[in-house]
């Protein structure tokens, strides 16, 4: 800030606490310069929003209900499907009313709250793919040891350290960015409050803070993909040594549809999150970003029950009540 007498530019530290205008809410910009196409935007994420629900209940449900599915792999299929469901609840809603509205205002807090359960849910996500390429090389890979290494006891520790993992390095997360005081603008040029459009508010020096929550980013985001990489490498080996055509293409199926979710998550999530914050621009991230909150959540439960007949047969037996007898429950 400047002397009005001298021109003189004084540190915000030495100015008087109440000379700082500090933000109590923000402003969400979304998609407001795209005034005229607001009602048919919120009428195809809506659909979407719906098929993403209904598809990841689906995906919940069936595993639930059908015993042949009672297996590590679509254990955290169902895992990851309840966590997408919670992922995409805790942006889309709030998106869909901003659409309808003049006024897209998110308090201070609540705007801290939506980035806890975004963060803490999304890197959930990665984890859990990373544990679902681990799980494909114990089956695939050795499989008389298949029972003991993927154990009913082992995948929960495995879910439940995902889940805990997840939420801490966002409680982190949360608290680099919000401990900054944020004195300038509340306009967040975004539909929801990520890390990047939110930091660069914050009044002062929030470098170091940006350069940590950079390499939390690359951590969650690499260790996890190198051990899918790692695990597919041996995966690859594995199979090219079984000599029947058609034992290599039945093992090759059990992974083409995680290998397709993953190729979508990693590779959207890395353009937005694997670059200094500074390089991000909405306008020209606004696809990438509406493919990691809004496709990337859909394909999960589309891949699977497209490319995997035995959930196919599974969708099909509940939809026909058959799961639902009590013999089966």
């Amino acid at each position: 800030m400047k002397n009005q007498i001298t021109d003189e530019v004084i540190p915000r530290k030495q100015l008087p606490i109440e000379n700082l205008t500090m933000v109590t809410e923000f402003l969400l910009l979304g998609f407001s310069d795209l005034q005229e196409m607001q009602f048919v935007l919120f009428a195809v994420i809506l659909c979407l929003y719906l098929l993403i629900l209904s598809g990841n209940i689906t995906i919940i449900t069936t595993v639930r209900l059908e015993h042949s599915l009672h297996t590590p792999m679509y254990f955290f299929l169902a895992v990851l499907s309840f966590s997408e469901t919670c992922y995409t609840f805790t942006i889309l809603p709030k998106m869909l009313l901003n659409l309808l509205s003049v006024l897209r205002t998110i308090s201070f807090i609540s705007c801290a709250t939506q980035m806890f359960f975004f963060l803490g849910f999304a890197i959930n996500n990665s984890l859990l793919l990373g544990l679902m390429g681990y799980d494909r090389f114990a089956a695939i890979c050795y499989p008389l040891r298949y029972p003991v290494l993927m154990s009913w006891g082992i995948c929960k520790l495995m879910a439940a350290t995902c889940g805990v993992t997840g939420f801490v390095i966002s409680l982190v997360g949360i608290f680099l960015v919000f401990s900054l005081p944020f004195c300038n603008s509340n306009r967040i040029n975004h539909y929801f409050c990520d890390v990047a459009p939110v930091i660069h508010l914050a009044c002062g020096d929030f470098s170091i803070n940006e350069v940590i929550i950079f390499i939390f980013g690359v951590v969650v985001l690499m260790a996890p993909l190198t051990l899918i990489c790692i695990s597919y490498g041996f995966i690859v080996r594995t199979i090219l040594r079984i000599p029947s055509t058609e034992g290599k293409k039945k093992a090759f199926s059990t992974c083409a549809s995680h290998l397709t979710v993953v190729v979508v998550h990693y590779g959207c999530a890395s353009f937005v999150y694997l670059r200094p914050s500074s390089k991000y621009t909405f306008s020209k991230d606004r696809l990438v970003t509406v493919t990691y909150t809004v496709i990337t959540p859909l394909l999960n439960p589309l891949v699977y029950s497209l490319r995997n007949k035995d959930v196919q047969i599974a969708i099909r037996k509940v939809i026909n009540w058959r799961g639902l007898s009590p013999k089966n429950i």
